[in-house]
């Protein structure tokens, strides 16, 4: 049987950058976390780290338990609080991850009827994931994962909830502003704006400039819808923006791009899951539109 320990030791070595932040981290000392791997590193006939001058190079095991632990632990945290609602009397709790930067706004209009018809469910939203979201899902981390890029994968079912377009945020006094249909092309000599997200991953270039192999004279992250928006209405840049963003935005109208591009947010969760809270809250977020 492997112990937890050393791999809780792994994943904060790795989390943390040094042995002396992971034990403090862990409330341990150098020496305890040494001498603990070293009891594992014995009982097992391995070596988990090589010492590169101050700094540890894993060795092909210690990677291996890396990788191991990075799954395995945050199923048994997952499976630990799940106990711990239990013995408090508690309903439950559901973490609910997010892939769409600007479904803020939606995801609100869902937690208020939830959090009212499920008072003993504790709830929390995350975006940050270190392998992805579909990973945090597979392993534990999240419950229900929000994405308009669902990726087919075994054990997991998606739920589309509701429709939108993508279109091309421009300023109303921009040259763009008056033109039905956008063409690749038109944004050669544009600065573009996207959320901070792998061009791999964004619809604008998959589907509209990659194609067509245009790219646009600059292109520059931000996080927050609403600076995004500003700085279009400023006629600063344009913006690959879902359409619902811009019902009440001042001085930014939306056009199509090319002859649309339309997606769907959707609900991922593990299949088969027994907890009805899950469900609720599904079945809750498919009667909230934008």
């Amino acid at each position: 049987m492997i112990d937890i320990q050393p791999l809780a030791i792994l994943r904060e070595i790795d989390r943390a950058g040094s042995l002396s932040r992971a034990a403090e981290q862990l409330n341990l000392t150098q020496s305890a976390v040494s001498h603990a791997i070293r009891r594992f590193e014995d009982r097992h006939n391995v070596k988990l780290w090589e010492r590169e001058g101050h700094k540890l190079r894993l060795t092909l095991t210690g990677e291996y338990l890396l990788g191991l632990a990075r799954r395995v632990l945050p199923q048994l945290e997952h499976g630990a609080s799940v106990l711990e609602d239990y013995a408090r009397g508690r309903r439950g709790a559901i973490r609910v991850g997010m892939e769409c930067h600007p479904c803020q706004d939606w995801l609100m209009r869902v937690v208020d009827p939830f959090l009212a018809q499920w008072p003993d469910v504790e709830l929390d939203v995350t975006t940050a994931f270190q392998f992805g979201g579909l990973a945090a899902l597979e392993n534990h981390e999240i419950d229900i994962l929000v994405t308009p890029d669902p990726v087919e994968h075994a054990g997991i079912e998606y739920t589309p909830v509701f429709d939108y377009e993508l279109v091309l945020a421009v300023s109303e006094t921009h040259p763009l502003a008056g033109k039905q249909h956008i063409e690749p092309g038109d944004l050669a000599g544009e600065v573009l704006i996207t959320y901070p997200v792998s061009r791999e991953r964004l619809d604008i270039y998959t589907r509209f400039l990659v194609p067509a192999h245009v790219a646009p004279r600059r292109h520059r992250t931000v996080e927050t819808t609403d600076l995004m928006l500003k700085l279009v209405a400023s006629g600063q840049a344009v913006s690959a923006t879902p359409d619902w963003l811009l019902r009440v935005a001042k001085g930014v109208t939306g056009r199509s791009l090319g002859e649309g591009i339309v997606k769907s947010i959707h609900l991922g969760q593990r299949s088969g899951s027994a907890a009805s809270y899950l469900d609720g809250f599904v079945d809750l977020a498919k009667g909230v539109q934008l």
